[in-house]
């Protein structure tokens, strides 16, 4: 049986991450319409679901047959108040890996992998991609300048010892960035005590590890926070390698949708 040829795409829980990886995978599919592939999306069980998530899919499996979703096994999730919300989501990523390992090793039965993309919170699976050969990709949705600045985050993170949430009066510089306070840096990295904030470390310190960032905005919009990802001024502590490319893919919207049709 002769092989086809599929990229696969894993999103973070949630209907935000996952119609911006479903928008993605329509802009490939778009600029590459001559060319017979699919793009197979992984989707988590058991945090963040929603009987909307299962209406959105259906929608786009009709008008895109060329999209394939695949629901990983179930997974109960065990929140505690004594644990920040991210964390409890970030540890139900990480319990996933082993089902996108299972799920990729048959797709590979099959086709050739061009491509796993994944959401910076899916970055546990990166090593299972890796070990099999399959090139792993960011699509990163917030813009270059917050991807400059969790670049640059494992350089912040050596410099302190201290919690950015206790750190008032005090700014962080990064590059590609105005001054910002520490005490509004990303919610899931202003606790030291939080296992987030290492999930978070563990996330950014991958990121120059990809094959490639392909990001939701455009050069003319943000020329400075992609010129120093791209040079690899936020990787200071990389050496011995090239920072990963820059790919400008956006603005990236996807249509409007019907009210409260979406959580």
């Amino acid at each position: 049986m002769e092989e086809t040829t599929t990229i696969v795409m894993y999103p973070a829980p949630g209907i935000g991450h996952i119609i911006s990886m479903v928008e993605l995978a329509k802009l490939i599919i778009h600029h590459h319409h001559h060319q017979h592939f699919s793009i197979t999306i992984l989707l988590t069980t058991g945090l963040m679901d929603h009987p909307s998530i299962d209406s959105y899919i259906n929608r786009i499996s009709t008008s895109h047959p060329s999209i394939i979703f695949h629901r990983l096994p179930s997974i109960t999730v065990n929140h505690t108040t004594t644990q920040s919300r991210a964390a409890t989501a970030f540890h139900f990523i990480k319990s996933n890996t082993v089902n996108v390992q299972s799920k990729l090793r048959q797709i590979t039965q099959t086709s050739v992998i061009k491509a796993f993309i994944i959401d910076l919170f899916c970055t546990s699976a990166m090593e299972t991609a890796s070990s099999m050969l399959i090139p792993v990709y960011y699509f990163f949705t917030s813009g270059a300048a917050v991807l400059s600045l969790y670049s640059y985050f494992p350089k912040i993170h050596t410099e302190t010892t201290i919690s950015f949430k206790d750190m008032v009066g005090v700014e962080i510089a990064a590059p590609g960035n105005a001054a910002l306070s520490a005490v509004l840096m990303p919610e899931p990295v202003l606790d030291r005590d939080d296992p987030a904030y290492w999930d978070m470390l563990y996330f950014c310190e991958h990121l120059s590890k990809s094959k490639g960032i392909v990001v939701n905005t455009f050069r003319e919009l943000e020329v400075l926070a992609v010129k120093v990802v791209e040079d690899g001024a936020c990787f200071p502590d990389v050496e011995g390698s090239s920072p990963p490319p820059v790919y400008c893919i956006g603005p990236l919207i996807a249509d409007a949708q019907q009210p409260g049709q979406f959580i």
